[in-house]
């Protein structure tokens, strides 16, 4: 900053006025992080003690995971998969942690039945919602068509991208319960495999598809 009257600069000669001011701003975002968030808690149908501030800035939400609800203490910027793998007890892992910039598909989970990156949506607007995961969609002894099917096809490898391949394809065979090759594709594009397992995921896609279409008859 420059005194324009004297033309000189005037940065070294209040450094605590800064400091004072940035931390005032810190304050100033994290109320408004809470403010935002309280009016929307009012209008969502959830509990009113779905987020309760603490004096240290974090919060304690609660999520509703696989049919559960799940508390957890977490900063404001705390992403949904964190918050999953890291702040539950005991953590829900299916969702992987991979490329956290939602471009592979690993943290794929679904949002009111709806697929969505994990890495890329804050905890606290998952409040409300209902979230799945892989191990919401079914157990190793009653598994839903899509985990059977890739257990059958061998539709899987390192595994990491699994569980988000698993999610996608349950939320598009509830969606369309007859796809097309192309259209199950499509509903993979956001999915990223590295040991290039596609032709099984795929095959495992179209099994679980038939199979739906046999409980039908």
């Amino acid at each position: 900053m420059t005194d324009r009257r004297r033309g000189e600069k005037t940065d070294a000669v209040d450094p605590g006025r800064r400091r004072f001011l940035k931390g005032v701003g810190l304050a100033g975002a994290s109320a408004a992080i809470i403010d935002l968030i309280e009016p929307e808690m009012a209008r969502a149908e959830t509990p009113k003690d779905s987020v309760q501030p603490s004096p240290d800035g974090t919060l304690e939400i609660t999520l509703l995971v696989n049919g559960q609800r799940r508390t957890a203490r977490v900063e404001p910027r705390t992403t949904l998969l964190t918050a999953l793998r890291e702040y539950l007890d005991p953590p829900v892992t299916g969702p992987k942690l991979v490329c956290d910039m939602g471009t592979c598909g690993a943290c794929t989970v679904l949002l009111d039945d709806a697929p969505a990156y994990a890495c890329l949506v804050l905890a606290v607007d998952a409040i409300g919602k209902k979230i799945t995961t892989a191990e919401g969609l079914g157990t190793p002894d009653r598994m839903n068509p899509v985990q059977r099917a890739f257990v059958e096809k061998d539709a899987l490898m390192c595994g990491f991208c699994t569980p988000g391949f698993v999610t996608a394809i349950s939320a598009l065979l509830r969606k369309n319960p007859r796809p097309t090759l192309e259209e199950i594709r499509e509903a993979c594009q956001g999915n990223f495999c590295r040991c290039g397992t596609y032709p099984r995921v795929f095959e495992a896609a179209l099994m679980a598809s038939a199979a739906s279409d046999r409980a039908e008859e």
